[in-house]
């Protein structure tokens, strides 16, 4: 139990971190007249390294799996919520009021869970 509350403690703030720079990627790329959509690629590519990196190094570096498989996994596994936060992204922005910086603090925590989830299961576990 222990263990479970250290790596979603150091997975919160490496997410915080990562979830910060997407999101300020977003506002800045969209202030150079990037569409969101397109926006959240790019914000999402950058955000990827902060991630990857802050995981593997700190919140999962007890668990055993090799870098290769590790990143592999993690690759999939953050490809597929970004599919999933785009989705959930294009759905705000065409379906409600939403502005789509308040649409994006919606999508972005609610998509980190799951890749909490999946991170800790599956792409850094032996």
């Amino acid at each position: 139990m222990k263990r479970l509350i250290r790596h979603a403690f150091r997975f919160g703030i490496v997410g915080v971190l990562a979830m910060a720079t997407h999101y300020v990627l977003v506002l800045i790329f969209v202030h150079f007249s990037i569409t969101p959509l397109i926006a959240n690629v790019f914000a999402f590519i950058l955000a990827f390294q902060v991630s990857y990196w802050g995981h593997s190094g700190w919140s999962f570096s007890d668990l055993t799996a090799s870098r290769r498989d590790s990143f592999r996994r993690f690759v999939i596994i953050s490809v597929s919520g970004f599919l999933l936060n785009e989705l959930l992204f294009f759905l705000f922005l065409k379906f409600t009021n939403i502005p789509y910086q308040i649409s994006l603090l919606i999508v972005l925590p609610f998509v980190a869970g799951l890749t909490f989830l999946f991170s800790r299961h599956w792409a850094f576990a032996r």
